[in-house]
């Protein structure tokens, strides 16, 4: 019956033997010192290239680490492992590889002017802030790629897989970001990274396990399976707590975003010829940017215009075109 359901899932002459998917994934079967030389050499380039990309905020050169980076190698491995209930050193790898790559930002943080605000670079701004959306894209880019490594004929899409999954560039930035105490940061791009993880191998498990690379079920293996399902769990849950508070956290930000230009737009009123051109957050500060000829009205009608549409204590910055910038204070309060 299983192996019945098996063949409907993928036929038999699609799917690769398990002893060529364990060679491909498993870097201690085989000739493991090619593996191992391959492998740290090319995570070693690919973590060097996307600190060039992230530091130059260069979306080629970091899509191309991502192509050459081999770390989802191990992290299927470690999925396999789980699906096989037998010990792996995928994991040993995994560890290394990821302090090697924060390694290489935490150095090339120090081509970092002392001055330079990291969230005006996109590379490292579109990493640091992970929402749960991100964990559903991970997952279901773990889901391609389990498929594309146990079929014969679907193997061109790995490099796709690749650049969707992004496991090299987050741990660089949290490299950047630890280099220069932003730990906040560096915290963010970390469990970006760790969602990616626990979504490959994840998605691995289940995509193995239903094509039949599950191993033999005696009692140890059973306890040893259940705990690679419980470690997994609670790894997904300590993810999934972040990218949550994250996502509502942004949320709440785009409203409140919203309802200052919204403000900020009635108070304009009374300066013909004035507009808001946008409004952002930055640093926990709401910054108002406004373009006008004249001047601008009493900044204190604004602030009050805010009072119980965002939170008291929420600073407010208007940027003019003139070059100006005018810090009008914190909202319902009297004074900057």
């Amino acid at each position: 019956m299983v192996g019945q359901l098996r063949d409907k899932v993928l036929p038999a002459r699609q799917r690769r033997g398990f002893e060529e998917l364990q060679q491909d994934l498993d870097l201690s079967a085989g000739d493991s010192p090619a593996k191992r030389s391959a492998f740290w050499t090319m995570l070693t380039l690919s973590s060097v290239i996307a600190a060039g990309g992230i530091l130059t905020d260069s979306t080629a050169t970091v899509i191309g680490a991502m192509i050459i980076a081999p770390l989802s190698t191990p992290i299927m491995g470690i999925a396999l492992g789980a699906v096989q209930r037998r010990r792996t050193s995928a994991v040993v790898f995994v560890v290394l590889g990821c302090l090697l790559v924060i390694l290489v930002g935490v150095v090339a943080s120090v081509a970092v002017p002392r001055s330079y605000d990291l969230l005006t670079n996109d590379q490292i701004s579109g990493r640091t802030s992970p929402g749960l959306l991100d964990l559903v894209s991970a997952v279901a880019t773990g889901f391609a790629g389990a498929v594309a490594l146990a079929r014969k004929d679907v193997a061109a899409v790995l490099p796709g897989v690749a650049i969707a999954i992004s496991l090299v560039p987050p741990l660089v930035v949290t490299g950047v970001c630890a280099g220069e105490a932003q730990w906040w940061l560096a915290a963010g791009s970390l469990v970006l990274f760790l969602s990616n993880l626990v979504a490959l191998v994840f998605a691995g498990m289940v995509v193995f396990a239903s094509l039949g690379y599950a191993g033999a079920a005696g009692a140890r293996t059973e306890r040893a399976g259940r705990r690679a399902y419980l470690m997994l769990g609670l790894l997904f849950l300590a993810v999934l707590l972040p990218l949550a508070a994250n996502t509502v956290a942004t949320v709440l930000l785009n409203s409140w975003t919203v309802r200052t230009k919204e403000a900020a737009e009635r108070w304009l009123k009374e300066s013909p010829g004035s507009t808001v051109t946008s409004v952002n957050a930055r640093s926990r500060t709401l910054y108002v940017h406004v373009r006008g000829p004249g001047e601008l009205p009493p900044i204190e009608s604004l602030l009050d215009d805010l009072a119980g549409r965002i939170p008291d204590g929420v600073p407010i910055v208007v940027d003019t075109t003139r070059g100006r910038q005018i810090t009008a204070g914190r909202v319902g309060t009297q004074g900057p």
